[in-house]
């Protein structure tokens, strides 16, 4: 059964995340809470994302730190709610390994994006609502991204072949310096099925929190 507030997905085979900066944080380097724009490959607008937490998980706890996105349509309708407990980010002690919990419709698990130990490699599982494995998720060895996009690899369970990726698009020098802004495109199959989209995008948000949050994006 296709949930109606995910039809749009249905015929979306590439995605882009585009992150909104207020002018406050741009100017005082102070962060305050992440908006977003989700738009199709045509640049058109087809969902808003706002995360909530407060200024001290934002400030003290910043890549740590535990979140809610409320992904809306442009009607303002909630679609999907991405959750992610505050845990410690050491890729050293499997124990603290990440995870978060889509829900699409809000209330309803879509899946799960879960991170694996690897000692050289970003990898991470995305699972159904019922916690079967579906896809993986590689990263680069190195993911600073001097002056060129960084591409995690979207593959099947036995790692072998790809079937799209998640960027993250080096935007130019003034941008990334003066505003670190984020901007990711997620390409998948159009046939994917809508669930494990909207858990592609949670996905995008865990990868942005881990590796990209506190960097300069490709200096």
């Amino acid at each position: 059964h296709l949930p109606s507030c995910l039809f749009f997905f249905k015929q979306l085979d590439q995605i882009i995340i585009h992150q909104q900066v207020e002018l406050l944080e741009a100017i005082l380097g102070t962060e305050t809470s992440s908006k977003y724009e989700i738009k199709n490959h045509l640049g058109q607008r087809v969902y808003f994302a706002v995360e909530e937490n407060d200024c001290f998980d934002r400030n003290l706890c910043s890549p740590i730190r535990s979140f809610t996105i409320r992904i809306a349509d442009n009607m303002g309708r909630e679609v999907i709610t991405v959750n992610r407990p505050l845990r410690c980010n050491s890729c050293w002690f499997p124990c603290f390994l990440q995870e978060l919990e889509v829900q699409s419709p809000p209330g309803t698990i879509a899946g799960y994006v879960v991170q694996n130990w690897d000692p050289f490699l970003p990898k991470f599982t995305i699972q159904n609502e019922s916690k079967e494995d579906v896809l993986k998720i590689i990263g680069p060895y190195a993911t600073c991204g001097c002056f060129e996009d960084v591409d995690f690899e979207v593959k099947a369970l036995n790692e072998m072949s790809t079937i799209g990726k998640i960027s993250k698009y080096w935007s130019g020098f003034v941008n990334n310096v003066f505003t670190n802004t984020a901007n990711f495109g997620i390409q998948v199959p159009v046939d994917l099925d809508v669930r494990i989209k909207a858990v592609m995008i949670g996905a995008c948000f865990l990868i942005d929190l881990m590796f990209f949050e506190n960097s300069l994006d490709g200096l």
